[in-house]
């Protein structure tokens, strides 16, 4: 029994992961892009859900993109609700087996006809045709097999029980409401899939010995016991997606205590004739069905309460995390366009600034949660970027005044350049992983030095956005002293580390670790500088040297020809100087 439990999850598992990455990400995108009302809402958390058999996934998907500010906390009530409609689709191919025609193809289609013929189909797939979609077709096909070779042995392997009167006893015991909810959710909560948990309690229903009044409950305790992957996701999030995963908890809570206490009423008052009827497999994939349609046609009216009742659970104001819309409607209006646009584009400036903070704080202390959060932002910072570049491409087809076109141009580069800052922000958390995984750490003396480029960049990437931000040419002007400060600083931790790793206080892993960090530290400076360079010819005026020729102007600035320059690089060198530790070897 335990066996073919095991394969039966197996399967389910795999067939599942198949399904995902056959979505390559499509289903992501058509989530966060039609999501414009409940009801779409709802048709499209069933198809997501009914293609890739998990609705818990489709719930974590939506509780990312929520921490990410991909979509709003409203938008996904209806994916939630069509969600555990979609997830009733295992029960209905595991109801084939019920089929009891003498038709060869009928035959066919029972899962233990189907149940080979798909593992002989999916394993040729998988192991011959190495790569591609057809692999993962294969994947699918063989997770399905498993799927109906474990329900048709678990059957086989619980038919003795049928007359033991402990099991009897033990199945009548889950009649009782509240311990057979219990009971579901455990089940489901500890298997995190509430299709295998119904699926399980199909083969049961071979025994004889599952009535209505006992599958009821179980599968109101699995709709409650599946929202626990979306509330373990949710762990270190911001406030709206923990919302989100309330939001599925409280669907299935209270459509559950809702139906649980209609039917026990009506029961008790007109006894019902089907209450001690005994289940099959199709009987409870419709019993299943049925729950979760009527359940979201009770609460869809009530979707933006159960949203209030969210935001009332988990109180306070949420982390702004929402992207700024991009109105298709602006477009008519170049100006007003180009205003969201730059809005936008601060946005992503605040974001990576954020992230960056996030990868250094991982560099001293590891915390899983954080690194969640990173990679979320990112998620936004990307999704941000291709619909700023898509945004501004469709608005450079209007009929635009030569102002408006330089905006433009200038747009797309900063937004590059932000892009390129998040990118390094990940490869600093991804070293601080490399770090955590093979147990190193920097010395006292390296993370001291560390800590003063860090400051560095910090100050750049603060002073890029906020002159980006309010086009501000004197926050502009102190961005490029600043980076030629981190180059210097960069210069002088290199030297000193290889002087270390000459003298044998430094091994070459984590030689090379530090070095790398130094790397992607001051690129990101470089790009700050850039975003700094867009303003300050955005600002200065048309004759003016860093507008006709900007490489001439950089290198007139580092040669010692502009005396404002040379007064806040000194500045910002007896600064940051002031913070450097002094040189010694630092053992690891």
């Amino acid at each position: 029994m335990l066996g073919s439990i095991a394969t039966f999850l197996f399967g389910m598992s795999i067939m599942t992961d198949g399904l995902e990455k056959l979505s390559s990400g499509r289903l992501e995108r058509i989530l966060e892009r039609l999501t414009s009302n409940v009801f779409k809402g709802v048709l499209l958390g069933a198809l997501v859900t009914g293609l890739i058999q998990s609705s818990a996934a489709t719930t974590v998907m939506c509780v990312g993109f929520v921490n990410a500010g991909v979509m709003k906390l409203r938008q996904t009530v209806g994916i939630i609700m069509g969600a555990n409609i979609g997830t009733t689709v295992t029960a209905q191919l595991l109801a084939l087996g019920d089929i009891s025609s003498d038709n060869l193809l009928m035959l066919f289609l029972k899962p233990s006809s189907l149940g080979p013929i798909l593992a002989v189909v999916g394993i040729v797939l998988y192991l011959f045709l190495k790569g591609g979609r057809r692999q993962i077709v294969g994947q699918i096909a063989l997770g399905l097999a498993l799927l109906f070779i474990g329900m048709n042995t678990l059957e086989r392997s619980l038919a003795p029980l049928q007359t033991l009167p402990a099991f009897q006893e033990l199945f009548v015991a889950f009649s009782n409401p509240l311990l057979g909810v219990l009971m579901g959710a455990l089940v489901t909560a500890l298997i995190q899939s509430s299709s295998a948990s119904v699926g399980i309690l199909q083969a049961m229903s071979s025994t004889g010995v599952v009535t209505f009044n006992i599958a009821f409950p179980l599968i109101m305790g699995q709709n409650i016991g599946t929202c626990v992957t979306a509330l373990i996701s949710s762990v270190g999030a911001s406030r709206n997606a923990k919302r989100t995963a309330c939001i599925h908890l409280l669907f299935n809570v209270i459509g559950s205590l809702f139906f649980l206490l209609l039917l026990y009423t009506g029961n008790a008052l007109f006894h019902f004739s089907f209450w001690d009827a005994v289940m099959d497999r199709g009987n409870i994939a419709n019993l299943h069905l049925a729950f979760n349609v009527c359940c979201t046609l009770l609460l869809l009216p009530f979707h933006q309460t159960l949203v209030t009742l969210a935001e009332k659970i988990i109180p306070g104001d949420a982390e702004q995390r929402e992207l700024s819309v991009l109105d298709e409607r602006f477009l008519s209006t170049p100006s007003v366009a180009l205003g969201k646009a730059h809005e936008s584009a601060v946005q992503m400036g605040h974001f990576v600034l954020d992230n960056y903070r996030l990868a250094v704080s991982l560099l001293s202390h590891w915390d899983p949660r954080k690194l969640d959060r990173l990679n979320e932002t990112e998620t936004a910072v990307d999704k941000l970027q291709d619909m700023l570049d898509n945004y501004l491409i469709r608005l450079s087809g209007q009929s635009l005044s030569p102002e408006d076109s330089d905006k433009i141009s200038e747009l797309l580069h900063a937004v590059s350049d932000f892009e390129r800052i998040g990118d390094y922000a990940v490869n600093l958390s991804e070293s601080a992983a490399y770090l955590h995984e093979h147990d190193l750490s920097l010395s006292e003396t390296a993370q001291a030095e560390l800590n003063v480029v860090t400051a560095a960049v910090d100050e750049a990437i603060v002073r890029a956005v906020d002159c980006y931000d309010r086009y501000s040419r004197e926050e502009a002007l102190q961005v490029e002293p600043l980076e030629e400060v981190v180059d210097l600083i960069h210069k002088e931790l290199e030297r000193r580390h290889i002087e270390r790793l000459k003298q044998g206080a430094c091994t070459a892993e984590m030689g090379a670790q530090f070095l790398e960090l130094l790397i992607n530290l001051e690129r990101i400076s470089d790009h700050c500088s850039n975003v700094a360079l867009c303003i300050l010819q955005e600002t200065a005026p048309s004759d003016a040297l860093v507008r006709v020729d900007s490489h001439a102007y950089l290198h007139a600035l580092h040669h010692g020809h502009d005396r404002d320059f040379e007064a806040l690089f000194t500045q910002f060198r007896d600064k940051y100087y002031e913070m450097m530790p002094e040189e010694q070897t630092a053992a690891r």
